[in-house]
């Protein structure tokens, strides 16, 4: 039997505020999401002038890393790759970059999933939330 971390919410506020000082430290108006290893919601914030579709997308490439336990940009590769039937992948919405998982000794805790800004944007956000916990 296996012990395993996860994430109470004190690393939730922290994951969250250290990435939401990101977002504002570059003026980038973003939603930011965050989700347990089951993809199950935990923390959602969508800070003024994010655009509204970005409220469905944050959520989505969380989900999305979390479940997959990658970074949703693997995801974008695969199909621009010319994978197009990936397209068809059960339970997957958010397959673009900006959902990253966040990891512990090779399990998957969670992740962070941000839209609002480009894409690489998106996942420098997720990062430095993810920092905030050490990992």
């Amino acid at each position: 039997m296996k012990t395993q971390s996860v994430l109470e919410l004190s690393d939730v506020q922290a994951i969250a505020a250290a990435a939401q000082a990101e977002a504002q430290k570059n003026n980038w108006n973003v939603s930011i999401a965050i989700v347990d290893a089951g993809g199950h919601l935990l923390h959602f914030q969508r800070l003024n002038g994010a655009p509204p579709i970005s409220s469905h997308i944050a959520p989505a490439k969380a989900h999305t890393a979390a479940l997959g336990q990658r970074e949703s940009k693997v995801y974008e590769d695969v199909i621009n790759g010319g994978r197009y039937s990936f397209l068809s992948a059960p339970a997957i919405e958010g397959m673009l970059e900006g959902g990253v998982p966040i990891m512990k000794d090779g399990a998957c805790l969670g992740a962070v999933g941000v839209s609002g800004v480009k894409s690489n944007e998106d996942a420098q956000i997720a990062k430095a939330g993810i920092a905030a916990i050490g990992l």
